[in-house]
């Protein structure tokens, strides 16, 4: 059975209660739970990491190589910044996908860049908590071309 790691990073703690009206009403709790039945569902063990702390993210990355067999990540604001996150995707040997629940690329312009995006095979914005699940068909797509 493939896992896949979906990280979620700074401020997705707060979702349900973070601008509703950009990130919608569910919460991490009920994002979570809703891709442990998605996974139960293909045949994909779904572990979950959040942190507010760019360090415990790159460590979560790290420690994942030996754990996991895929990333989903939702990089929050570092997305557009933290180079530190994206030498941590590229330094290890797994396929991930970058998934926004906002489009982004329709959001202010400091949020149009990705500098993590480049090191993932995909991004995915903008289709809510929906995105994630499309994040684990593609990345179980891509797990059986390796085999």
């Amino acid at each position: 059975m493939p896992n896949i790691l979906v990280i979620h990073g700074p401020n997705l703690n707060r979702l349900g209660k973070r601008e509703p009206d950009v990130y919608g009403s569910g919460t991490l709790a009920e994002l979570n739970e809703r891709l442990n039945h998605v996974g139960m569902e293909l045949g994909v063990h779904v572990e979950t990491f959040q942190s507010n702390h760019e360090g415990k993210l790159i460590d979560c990355i790290h420690d994942a190589e030996e754990t996991v067999d895929a990333l989903v990540i939702n990089p929050g604001a570092l997305t557009h910044y933290s180079y530190a996150l994206r030498d941590a995707l590229a330094s290890v040997n797994l396929p991930a996908i970058e998934v926004h629940i906002s489009n982004i690329h329709r959001r202010e312009s400091f949020r149009h860049h990705s500098v993590t995006a480049p090191v993932t095979r995909g991004q995915i914005v903008g289709l809510g908590f929906y995105g994630y699940e499309l994040a684990i068909r593609a990345l179980l797509e891509i797990l059986q071309e390796k085999l």
